[in-house]
């Protein structure tokens, strides 16, 4: 592993790991949705008034372990809860801060996204349950960012920015100002495969722009829990690139699409996990964006 690549010890309770002053991520494993548990990376900004939670995991028992972990580290409340975006490891913890004080934040394409696709997910989530949990809740955003907006957590300032279509057409990056930390959610990647569900032409284009910013650090949102930058978004850029000028290669030579996803292949294999599960999709979405190009 490159040496820009930070895996912290665990740091405070449970699995909150304190990785600046304030700042806690609960760090995920990579596995296949659906199928494994604490998947994502969840991030707590803990202000003098109250507490944000990026992300809650992708389930109610999920969400309802950083409820308590969060307890463990401090006794200011849970204010905010910020989704980046719509995939359900990402959302389905939501319920655990289903409160009269707490306030959900999304893209304002979120809720869309979320009356397309919740009842698949629900459905997703219950198969792979088997029946031994009741079904999530998909939880709508109360408020929702067009462009940038602003919170206060009491002397401490977070600046959510919404995204044009990437990773997905809802992300939401979230920046602590007080410690220059960039929430990222799946704009960045490391270890798990990107997996395409927006516009490939858009996430290049915004992993370009924000390599030109300058953050003391960045969490994924799947892969180690902090990572130097710009050299932490490489992985995925480099990645989207080469799957971006193989699939206009092939389109350009008449190639079919189910023969592209036998050919293209990744490339740089060992920086990547779930390559077999999602490389063939990304190259399907890629192919279906590309060949209307001019």
């Amino acid at each position: 592993m490159a040496m820009w690549l930070v895996a912290l010890p665990a740091d405070g309770a449970g699995d909150l790991q304190e990785i600046a002053e304030g700042v806690y991520v609960r760090p995920g494993s990579t596995g296949i949705l659906f199928e494994a548990e604490d998947v994502a990376n969840l991030g707590v900004v803990i202000g003098a008034r109250c507490v944000a939670v990026i992300d809650t995991g992708g389930s109610a028992a999920e969400g309802r372990a950083l409820d308590d972990a969060i307890r463990q580290v401090t006794d200011v409340p849970v204010c905010f809860v910020i989704n980046t975006h719509v995939h359900p490891d990402h959302i389905f913890g939501n319920e655990a801060f289903e409160r009269d004080d707490v306030e959900f934040i999304g893209h304002e394409k979120l809720p869309r996204a979320m009356a397309v696709r919740g009842d698949t997910y629900v459905r997703r989530a219950a198969e792979s349950a088997k029946g031994s949990v009741n079904e999530p809740q998909v939880l709508l955003p109360e408020r929702t960012v067009g462009e940038q907006v602003q919170i206060d957590l009491g002397g401490r300032t977070l600046t959510l920015s919404a995204h044009a279509a990437a990773h997905t057409d809802n992300d939401l990056s979230v920046l602590d100002e007080r410690t220059d930390t960039l929430f990222a959610g799946d704009l960045v990647f490391l270890e798990h495969l990107p997996v395409l569900d927006g516009s490939i032409n858009g996430w290049v284009d915004e992993l370009e722009r924000l390599t030109g910013e300058a953050f003391q650090r960045v969490v994924p949102g799947h892969g180690p829990t902090r990572i130097a930058w710009p050299q932490g978004a490489a992985p995925t850029l480099e990645y989207l690139q080469d799957l971006r000028a193989a699939t206009r290669q092939w389109i350009s030579r008449g190639g079919e699409l189910g023969k592209a996803q036998q050919s293209i292949e990744v490339r740089r294999p060992e920086r990547w996990q779930l390559a077999e599960e999602y490389h063939k999709r990304n190259v399907a979405a890629a192919f279906a964006e590309l060949e209307w190009e001019d």
